[in-house]
């Protein structure tokens, strides 16, 4: 049952009819940061950055320009040339020029700890880094090693001492281990001790992991539960990106988390209304930590960025309502999870599998790389566990239906279909 918007309040959870969250007892604000999700000059919005890279931005520019601080995370190489490696996903980069699209807004920090930024290989991470360095922007999430790629970017914005740490589920292996170079992977325990190291030096802590399965409403219960122990650990906010479709927010225990910001600058060739829908998340921070969060929504034009308004906004802001609401019980977390495997059920299993086979017929590094990372991502791992856990104990029929159309309306909702009431 829902409460009403009062009681929401009451309980500290997010105000959706604003889209905003106030902690109880805060100090004055000192700064105001803004988080944004995956940014990758790709395809579309390639030349669009090369040849006027405000334009992108559209009427989210100001919003941006309007901050102490801003984050993003950088999803793939910045360089000319080069050759990519064999994974199982998509690949791509874009070129030197496109710095401009982060040196115009301007970007401060950009976290790295993703499963792109390595897709043309080492030689073309440390030029990224070293071009990044070069225009003033710093990075944390990946590096030539272990200890460099998990190590906390710590800063400083208006007497406000701020630490970010960036890590990621680190698909393909490109997890940094044994010395060599990589992203910070999925190390939770490691995390929850990093958050526990810094709060002596940070006012403020941010955690923003890149992680869960892509396109889907909800994050799986291994996701939630491991965002909710770096909460418990000490962080101030917690983001999430990966799944290129907005997902909900939960306040657990005083702490915002969003689980998934959706696409920013990353356009993907689809009609689907949910991945072409993103939002900013804004806070503003003191030396007792995170007094308030904006939650900003915005559309993905052919070449633009746009901000929601007026109706859309306001079915946006419902739409995030809904899918925050199983979040605030360990129960609806995984009733939404068991939604999404009824949905995909033994055909997507089935599909997948032969998917797979044909390219490991046909181009037969790529079908291996794809194997491989059903094997050693975590993703992957319980989504196919847990679908067949559930197919031999005769219970994937049993998902709740409002789960099961959530993630129907995800997977096949247009954007000529329009955001639904």
């Amino acid at each position: 049952v829902k409460r009403d918007q009062s009681a929401k309040m009451n309980a500290g959870q997010i105000n959706w009819e604003t889209g905003t969250w106030k902690r109880p007892n805060r100090g004055k604000s000192a700064a105001e940061i803004t988080i944004a999700g995956d940014w990758a000059p790709i395809r579309d919005f390639s030349d669009t950055i090369l040849e006027n890279p405000e334009a992108v931005y559209g009427d989210l520019l100001p919003v941006l320009r309007d901050s102490h601080l801003r984050l993003v995370n950088l999803e793939c190489s910045l360089v000319d040339g080069g050759t990519a490696v064999h994974k199982s996903g998509a690949v791509f980069k874009g070129v030197s020029g496109h710095i401009d699209g982060l040196t115009t807004v301007p970007f401060e920090v950009a976290t790295l700890g993703n499963n792109h930024v390595f897709d043309y290989g080492t030689d073309a991470f440390v030029r990224t880094r070293d071009l990044l360095r070069k225009n003033g922007i710093q990075n944390t999430g990946a590096g030539l090693s272990l200890a460099e790629a998990e190590k906390p970017l710590l800063l400083t914005v208006n007497g406000v001492n701020i630490g970010i740490i960036s890590f990621s589920e680190g698909e393909d292996l490109t997890a940094a281990c044994r010395g060599k170079p990589g992203v910070f992977g999925w190390g939770v325990d490691r995390v929850v001790d990093l958050v526990k190291e810094i709060r002596s030096d940070a006012h403020v802590v941010i955690v923003i992991c890149h992680g869960g399965v892509e396109y889907i409403p909800f994050p799986p219960p291994y996701l939630a539960e491991a965002l909710q122990r770096i909460a418990e650990a000490g962080a101030d906010l917690v983001i999430g990106h990966h799944p290129h479709v907005p997902q909900g927010v939960q306040i657990h225990k005083g702490v915002p988390i969003c689980f998934s910001l959706g696409n920013f600058v990353f356009f993907q060739p689809t009609d689907l209304q949910y991945r072409k829908i993103g939002y900013l998340v804004k806070a503003n921070v003191a030396a007792d930590g995170v007094g308030a969060i904006r939650i900003i929504p915005y559309e993905i034009g052919s070449d633009r960025l746009m901000l929601l308004k007026a109706e859309k906004l306001r079915r946006t802001l419902k739409k995030l309502d809904a899918l925050s609401e199983p979040l605030t019980h360990a129960k609806g977390i995984a009733d939404a999870w068991h939604g999404f495997l009824k949905y995909y059920g033994v055909s997507g299993f089935k599909e997948e599998i032969t998917h797979i086979m044909d390219r490991f017929d046909n181009e037969r590094p790529k079908g291996a790389a794809m194997f491989r990372n059903r094997l050693t991502t975590l993703q992957h791992y319980h989504h196919l566990t847990d679908l067949m856990t559930r197919i031999m104990e005769g219970t994937l029929e049993t998902a709740p239906a409002w789960a099961v159309a959530f993630v129907a309306e995800y997977l096949t909702r247009k954007v000529s279909d329009g955001l639904p009431e």
